[in-house]
């Protein structure tokens, strides 16, 4: 049974706005981090310099089961300059403090503002790229999801909540209760996805049924009780869903690739 799921680490710390940024000079690769005390960028200036990070640590982390479907009450340019999404929610605000994480659709982002009915989040251009967020409009459905407590079932697969790029509807077909559901993706992200593995799709985490190489797909199928927990089904043949693949596939290719391991060696250990 397919189960709606989310994760999100974050390694970013605090880092102080370069001079440049606060006096308006252009920025590129502006990306937000999930945090949960506050809000953190990451940023290079189009001159190029580089802010490090510092005192690395792990600060948040996502189960990948969706909480609850919120909707979108509105979302466009803020008067700060920024653009912003604000989403009407229940379960997510319970314990929501300013600065913590939510997953919106596997997109780790930062609370800004809350109320007793809904928060905002702040989207950096680089977020609206990426993801399949910027398809959205007042009224959409959105998966959320809260960071996960010491003290909580690890209920998914490790997904961090940064999406690793978009993919296309292609088909779903009705197969008693059930839905099946195929996505386009690029090759470059499809390398690794693999049959009876995990992907995250919109923030749900689905177990992968077949690949397609030829076809540049895969697919997946979802039981009824999930069809009723996630946007997917809302969502028609042809609109983008937000992709991240399993980060042990990414560490094994590093691994393999960077020169840490050899068959030769492990053999020699032998």
């Amino acid at each position: 049974m397919m189960a709606a799921r989310t994760h999100c680490i974050n390694l970013i710390p605090k880092v102080c706005l370069p001079q440049s940024f606060r006096s308006g000079e252009s920025v590129t690769n502006l990306r937000f981090d999930c945090v949960s005390k506050s809000s953190k960028l990451s940023l290079k200036t189009s001159c190029g310099r580089h802010h490090r990070r510092q005192n690395l640590s792990i600060r948040s982390v996502f189960t990948g089961i969706v909480e609850e479907m919120g909707e979108v009450k509105n979302l466009g340019m803020a008067d700060h300059g920024g653009f912003d999404l604000k989403i009407g929610a229940r379960v997510v605000l319970e314990d929501v403090k300013l600065g913590d994480s939510i997953a919106v659709n596997g997109t780790c982002l930062t609370v800004t503002e809350f109320n007793a009915e809904e928060f905002t989040v702040g989207l950096a251009p680089e977020t609206l790229r990426k993801t399949s967020l910027e398809e959205l409009k007042k009224g959409s459905p959105v998966n959320l999801e809260r960071a996960l407590q010491p003290v909580s079932r690890m209920g998914g697969h490790v997904v961090q909540g940064h999406v690793d790029g978009t993919g296309v509807i292609e088909s779903m077909e009705v197969e008693g209760d059930s839905l099946w559901v195929k996505v386009k993706a690029d090759k470059g992200l499809l390398k690794y996805i693999v049959p009876k593995g995990f992907v995250a799709v919109d923030g749900t985490s689905l177990t992968v049924v077949d690949v397609f190489d030829e076809e540049s797909c895969f697919n997946f199928m979802m039981v009824a009780y999930t069809q009723q927990k996630v946007v997917i089904p809302t969502k028609s043949i042809g609109q983008k869903v937000n992709l991240e693949v399993d980060i042990m596939g990414k560490y094994v290719e590093r691994l393999l690739t960077s020169g840490g391991f050899s068959l030769n060696k492990a053999e020699e250990k032998k």
